[in-house]
């Protein structure tokens, strides 16, 4: 399960990160709120994948993630495109994700 609460936690994070960018530095009310709701729920999911996965292993792979979506998202909504260094970039930290699940014994435990 830990890794399902895992997915959870990274889609409300992304979420809420993609509300921040949307709630004009906490002047929109709604965006705020989904923002805020989505920074609890997201942290709400990591308490209970802590309890399964071990901490590095999880902030790696939430991070790698939530860094993939956001930008994927962010060029979508706000036209912000990144460049061939950053795709690269990118490319790597998804590998990076893929090697700690496929090869690792520690994201086993």
């Amino acid at each position: 399960m830990g890794y399902w609460y895992l997915g959870f936690a990274i889609g409300a994070e992304v979420i809420g990160t993609i509300a921040l960018k949307a709630s004009d530095e906490f002047s929109k009310p709604l965006a705020t709120m989904l923002c805020i709701a989505g920074y609890l729920i997201a942290f709400y999911f990591l308490s209970l994948v802590l309890k399964t996965v071990p901490v590095g292993i999880a902030y790696a792979i939430w991070a790698g993630m939530g860094i993939v979506l956001i930008a994927s998202i962010s060029a979508v909504i706000y036209k912000q495109i990144p460049d061939l260094p950053a795709i690269i970039g990118m490319a790597f930290i998804v590998l990076g994700v893929v090697i700690i699940n496929v090869f690792s014994n520690t994201a086993a435990h």
